[in-house]
């Protein structure tokens, strides 16, 4: 199972395209919304997620998270115990570790991309601690992927799907989504 958490302000393109393109793949996420389970985005679309905080289990059923970017939703995540709960978990088991847009500092804040290859939205490069920052839409180096922003959030799905099952079974979603 993944992950995706979900607080007020995240950026919903960067949230539920990977959400879509996993679920298309019959990967098992779990949206987790961070203090309430109606969580509103930063362009005012509410979601309702699949569970709260107070509901997630760190066991052997956690394949990796997904942290959207979006201002403040970032910020709300970050300040969550259950998101560096979460975060430190997948860090200590190699599971994925994906995010998006801001979320990236979260990571760096945390010291997980030092010496890592990453990428994130532009001003927030200082917060990378450590972490060699590329340009590029999606960054994969390890069990960590990054991506730059709301314009990457189907490549950033389809690279946290390459790396859950396989190269193959991406190009072929990809294909059937006419992508």
């Amino acid at each position: 199972m993944i992950y995706l958490f979900l607080a007020d302000g995240f950026e919903e393109c960067e949230a539920l395209a990977p959400l879509d393109i996993l679920r298309r793949a019959e990967i098992e996420v779990k949206t987790v919304g961070i203090g309430q389970k109606y969580i509103k985005g930063s362009h005012g679309i509410e979601v309702t997620a699949d569970i709260t905080e107070n509901e997630v289990a760190l066991n052997e059923d956690l394949k990796g998270i997904i942290l959207p970017g979006g201002m403040p939703g970032t910020l709300n995540l970050e300040k969550s115990q259950t998101v560096q709960n979460a975060i430190d978990f997948a860090a200590e088991k190699g599971l994925l570790i994906s995010a998006i847009c801001a979320a990236p500092s979260v990571l760096g804040h945390k010291g997980l991309l030092k010496t890592k290859k990453a990428t994130c939205f532009t001003g927030f490069e200082d917060d990378l601690l450590g972490a060699e920052v590329l340009s590029q839409p999606v960054v994969r180096d390890g069990n960590i992927i990054t991506a730059y922003g709301a314009g990457a959030a189907f490549p950033f799905g389809f690279e946290i799907l390459s790396y859950l099952t396989s190269i193959d079974t991406a190009e072929k979603l990809k294909k059937q989504m006419r992508y």
